[in-house]
């Protein structure tokens, strides 16, 4: 087949490229390097079967051809990320939804959208399923990007309706390991961080606010099975671990995985509108799917340690444990 991945110099892009490339499929990777890294294409720029196009989802696509598959994961997704390119963030999640969209309609191929857990804002249920409609300020500090990610699903769904296009929606829940960026500024890359370099580890307000982590792996293979089931055209599915725990403990956990002696330190909560609690309920991913998660917390936080010290590239560090 031939994919299209918009977002794939991302973290969770450049994870699914490598996995569509080794299925043996033909990738086009389109970004424009607005948060994504060449670093995370090196092992697979020289593929024979891949392509990269730096290209602004923003502006109308240059030709491309024919796909079977279009992933849209462009987009800033930490919150360092898209404060910082807050109008960027608003117009690729609208704009540069309808450019592939268009581009799915054209080649009558199966269209996939990275939503976000944050669509339910700051949830008032618990677990969140994909009915609940959320708890979402449009204006508050993180608005651009939860009510871009709306738009984007309502767009989609639109297409789905009115145009006959094969298209899902996927709200992605916390999701790590290799590729992401160190300077990210989200709760295992902070972590790590600062664990490897003897730092005070920054746990925001109590530390009793709970995420629930995905290995990328995991996510990665729910993505691929969300677009070729037939039977997810038109549907929304939440995509995570409900393995659900503290702040506080995952920083307990990566300083001991560490062998860290760095003191944690409390200090200002987050940003407004920052969750309290996060867990998917994946139900329907796992009737629908047949997926769910299968990495370990430790073994995941294990490999993303190691893929943390390679990128910090300091031989003096302390070995995982």
């Amino acid at each position: 087949m031939r994919a299209l991945v918009a977002g794939g110099a991302g973290f969770i892009g450049s994870h699914l490229c490598a996995r569509l490339l080794a299925e043996g499929h033909e990738v086009v990777c389109v970004d424009n390097f607005v948060t994504g890294r060449s670093a995370n294409l090196a092992s697979i720029a020289r593929h024979p079967s891949f392509a990269l196009v730096q290209h602004d989802l923003i502006d109308p696509l240059p030709p491309l051809g024919r796909f079977d598959e279009v992933y849209h994961l462009a987009s800033p997704a930490s919150p360092p990320g898209y404060q910082r390119f807050p109008v960027e963030t608003l117009r690729v999640n609208s704009e540069g939804t309808r450019h592939l969209l268009d581009l799915a309609a054209a080649s009558e191929a199966r269209f996939l959208y990275a939503s976000t857990s944050e669509a339910y804002g700051d949830p008032l249920e618990h677990p969140q399923r994909e009915d609940y409609r959320g708890n979402v300020s449009p204006t508050g500090p993180r608005s651009m990007y939860d009510e871009a990610k709306r738009y984007g699903e309502a767009l989609v769904m639109a297409y789905v309706r009115s145009r006959g296009v094969d298209a899902r929606i996927v709200r992605i829940f916390n999701t790590y390991g290799p590729n992401s960026d160190p300077n990210d500024g989200r709760l295992v890359p902070n972590f790590i961080t600062q664990a490897l370099h003897g730092q005070p580890m920054t746990v925001y307000g109590d530390g009793q606010q709970t995420r629930s982590l995905c290995f990328v792996s995991d996510l990665v293979d729910g993505l691929v099975a969300a677009i070729r089931t037939p039977a997810a055209r038109g549907q929304v599915i939440n995509l995570g671990n409900p393995d659900e725990h503290t702040v506080f403990d995952y920083a307990d956990l990566v300083r001991e995985l560490v062998g860290s002696a760095s003191p944690l330190v409390f200090t200002e909560p987050a940003v407004g509108d920052d969750p309290q609690r996060r867990r998917p309920d994946i139900t329907r991913a796992r009737e629908l799917l047949h997926w769910q998660p299968r990495v370990g917390l430790r073994e995941g936080l294990a490999e993303t340690i190691a893929y943390f010290r390679r990128e910090l590239l300091d031989p003096a560090l302390p070995e995982v444990r």
